[in-house]
C-alpha cells in the first residue's frame, strides 16, 4: 500500500519525465507527414498534425499548472489520470498512423512505420512507467490498430509482423513493470532518507535548544546559588567580627541567627527545586497511581493557603467537588501547590479560585487568578527553569522560577495535560487534566508514624570531615550512639573499639553517596554489612543533582536523602527506619 507521499512522488516524476515525449510529439510529426504525403490527403495530414499539437500543448499547460498549484495536492491521482487520458489520445493518433502505414502496402512505408512505432513505444516507457495505466493504455493505443490490421490480412509477412508486435508489447510491458518497481523502491528510499534527514534535523535542533537551555539554566542557577552563599559569608564574617570585639549581645546574635536561617532556607529551597527537576529528569520518581478524592485534596489546599490569602488580602475560593481522579496523590498535590503558590505570589489584588470542570472522561482542575496575566509570546517560556516575568530583580521572596518547570515535568510524568489561558492585564488560568475514576468503596488507610525515642546505634561514613563532625554532633545531641569515619574501614574500626568496652549494637547506617577513592555509598554500606554480618537498614545521603547520579543512587535500593539535610526530616527518616 502506497502512502500519500509515495503517490505524490510518483506523480511528480510522471510530470517531470514527460517532457521528452512532449518534445517528440512536436518534432516527429513533421518528418512523418512528409513521408506520408503521397499516401494521405493534405487535409488529412494537416488535421492529424493540428490535433497532435493541440494535445501536446494541452499536456504542457497541464504540467505547468501542476508544478504551480498541484504539487502539494492531497489528490495526486487526479493529476495522474489527466496525464493518462491525454497520453492515450496522443497514442491513438500514432496508432492511426500505423494503420495508414500498413494499409498502403509499400514495403518502405511499412519499415518506416515499424521504426516510428517501435521508437515511440520504447521511448514512452521511461516517461510513463511511473503510472502503469498511462503506459499500458498508450502502448495498446499505438500497437492495437496495427495488430488488428495484420491479423485481418493473410500471408507470412503479416504473420511475422504480428509476432513482432506481440514480442514488442511483451518485452516493453515487462521492462515497464521492472521500471515501475525500481521507481517505487527509489521513492520509498528517497522518502525514508528525507524523513531520516528531517528527524536528524529535529534532533539537532532539539539538542541545540537543550544545550542553550542548559546554558541558561546553569547561568541562572549559578547566580541564584551565589547570592545566598554570598550572604552567608557576610553574616558569618559579621559574627566573627562581633566575637573578636568581645561578648556578643544576645539580641544581636538572635538577629543574625534569624537572618542566617532565612538565607539557609532560601538556599535549601533552591537546591530542593533543582533536586526535584533532576529527579524528574532522571526518571527515578515513581508514580503510585490510586483514586484521589478531589474533595479531600481541595480541602487540604484550602486550609494550606488560607493564611497566605489573608496575609495578601486576597479572596480565596475553592469550589468543592465529589469527583475522584486517577493520579498520584503526592505528585498531584505538589503540582497544584506550585500552581497556587504562583497564583498567590503574583496576584496583588482580587482573588484566586481553585475548581474543576468535567470534560468527558477527564477532569480539568483549574487555578484561576486575577493577576497581571502573561503575554501570548511568553506563555511557552514561563515553563522553563528560572523564568520569572514579573521578577526582573530576582527577589528571592518572589520565588525561584522553578515552580512551573516542576509542574511541566511532573505533569508529563503523570500523563496529565497542562493548559494555560491568559490575557495580559486580565489574569491567568492554569489547568491540569486527569482521568476520572469511580470512588473506591473503602478509603486507603495510612499507618501512624513511629514515635519511639529509644537511642540507636548508627554507623556514619562521610569523606568531608566538617560534614561528618556536624552530623555526629547532631545525632549525639539526639541521644544516639555514633560510630563514624571518613571511610567504611574507619567506621568499622570505631565500632570495634567501642565493642571492646561493652555492647555496641548497630541499628542504622548513614553514608554519603560519593566517597573518596571512587567508592560509592552503596559499596561502603555493603562492606559495613559484611563486617556486622547482618543486613542493617541503610540511608544514602547525596549532594548530587545530576540526573545520572540520582538514578544510579536510587537504583541501589536504599533510602535516599539529599543535601542540605533538614534536621526534622532526618529525624523523621531515622525514626521510620527503626528495625
Amino acid at each position: 500500500m502506497q502512502t500519500l507521499n509515495q503517490r505524490t512522488y510518483l506523480v511528480d516524476l510522471l510530470f517531470r519525465q514527460s517532457y521528452a515525449v512532449l518534445f517528440a510529439n512536436f518534432v516527429i510529426p513533421i518528418p512523418v507527414a512528409y513521408i506520408l504525403r503521397n499516401s494521405l490527403s493534405l487535409n488529412g495530414l494537416l488535421v492529424w498534425i493540428i490535433v497532435m499539437y493541440i494535445l501536446t500543448v494541452g499536456r504542457i499547460l497541464l504540467a505547468r499548472r501542476y508544478f504551480e498549484h498541484g504539487k502539494d495536492s492531497t489528490t495526486p491521482l487526479r493529476w495522474a489520470w489527466w496525464v493518462t487520458v491525454l497520453s492515450w489520445l496522443s497514442s491513438l493518433l500514432w496508432g492511426w498512423l500505423g494503420w495508414v502505414g500498413f494499409a498502403a502496402g509499400d514495403p518502405q512505408l511499412l519499415a518506416f512505420t515499424c521504426i516510428v512505432l517501435t521508437g515511440l513505444v520504447c521511448g514512452a516507457m521511461p516517461s510513463l512507467s511511473a503510472f502503469p495505466p498511462a503506459y499500458i493504455g498508450s502502448l495498446a493505443a499505438m500497437l492495437l490498430p496495427v495488430t488488428v490490421h495484420c491479423l485481418s490480412r493473410q500471408g507470412e509477412v503479416f504473420a511475422t509482423y504480428t509476432f513482432f508486435l506481440i514480442c514488442l508489447a511483451g518485452v516493453n510491458l515487462y521492462y515497464s513493470r521492472v521500471t515501475y518497481r525500481s521507481i517505487c523502491e527509489t521513492a520509498r528510499l528517497r522518502l525514508e532518507n528525507v524523513e531520516l534527514v528531517g528527524r536528524l534535523e529535529e534532533e539537532r535542533d532539539r539538542a541545540q535548544a537543550a544545550d542553550q537551555a542548559k546554558s541558561r539554566f546553569l547561568a541562572a542557577a549559578s547566580h541564584d546559588l551565589r547570592q545566598p552563599i554570598h550572604a552567608l559569608s557576610l553574616f558569618v564574617g559579621a559574627l566573627v567580627a562581633l566575637a573578636e570585639r568581645g561578648d556578643v549581645q544576645a539580641t544581636k546574635a538572635r538577629e543574625i541567627a534569624a537572618r542566617l536561617r532565612t538565607v539557609i532556607g532560601n538556599l535549601g529551597g533552591l537546591l530542593n527545586g533543582l533536586l526535584d527537576i533532576s529527579q524528574l529528569d532522571a526518571g527515578v520518581v515513581t508514580v503510585s497511581r490510586e483514586p484521589v478524592s478531589l474533595e479531600r485534596l481541595f480541602s487540604d489546599l484550602h486550609h494550606e493557603f488560607a493564611g497566605t490569602a489573608q496575609e495578601r488580602h486576597l479572596s480565596w475560593r475553592v469550589r468543592q467537588t465529589e469527583l475522584w481522579v486517577d493520579s498520584d496523590p503526592v505528585l498531584l498535590k505538589r503540582t497544584l501547590d506550585n500552581l497556587l503558590a504562583n497564583a498567590f505570589r503574583y496576584t496583588t489584588q482580587g482573588s484566586v479560585l481553585l475548581g474543576c470542570r468535567r470534560r468527558g472522561q477527564t477532569v480539568e482542575i483549574q487555578v484561576i487568578d486575577s493577576g497581571p496575566g502573561i503575554p501570548a509570546d511568553q506563555q511557552a517560556a514561563i515553563f522553563d527553569e528560572f523564568v520569572q516575568l514579573h521578577n526582573a530583580e530576582r527577589d528571592r521572596t518572589q520565588g525561584l522560577g522553578l515552580g512551573l518547570a516542576i509542574v511541566r515535568h511532573t505533569s508529563r510524568l503523570l500523563g496529565h495535560t497542562v493548559r494555560l489561558v491568559s490575557v495580559e492585564g486580565c489574569g491567568s488560568m492554569f489547568s491540569i487534566s486527569a482521568p476520572t475514576v469511580a470512588a473506591p468503596s473503602i478509603a486507603p488507610l495510612t499507618e501512624p508514624w513511629p514515635t519511639d525515642e529509644q537511642a540507636l546505634g548508627i554507623m556514619i561514613v562521610d569523606d568531608e570531615q566538617d560534614v561528618l563532625d556536624a552530623l555526629c554532633a547532631l545525632l549525639e545531641a539526639w541521644g544516639h550512639r555514633i560510630y563514624a569515619g571518613l571511610t567504611a574501614q574507619q567506621a568499622c574500626q570505631q565500632h570495634a573499639e567501642a565493642a571492646r568496652s561493652g555492647p555496641a549494637s548497630v541499628q542504622l547506617i548513614l553514608s554519603d553517596y560519593r566517597l573518596s577513592g571512587g567508592m560509592t555509598g552503596h559499596e561502603a554500606i555493603r562492606r559495613i554489612r559484611d563486617y556486622l554480618r547482618h543486613r542493617v537498614p541503610a540511608i544514602l545521603i547525596t549532594g548530587d543533582t545530576s540526573p545520572a547520579y540520582i538514578k544510579e543512587a536510587s537504583a541501589s535500593g536504599h533510602r535516599l536523602l539529599h543535601k542540605p539535610l533538614d534536621a526534622q526530616v532526618l529525624r523523621e527518616v531515622i525514626e521510620a527506619s527503626r528495625p
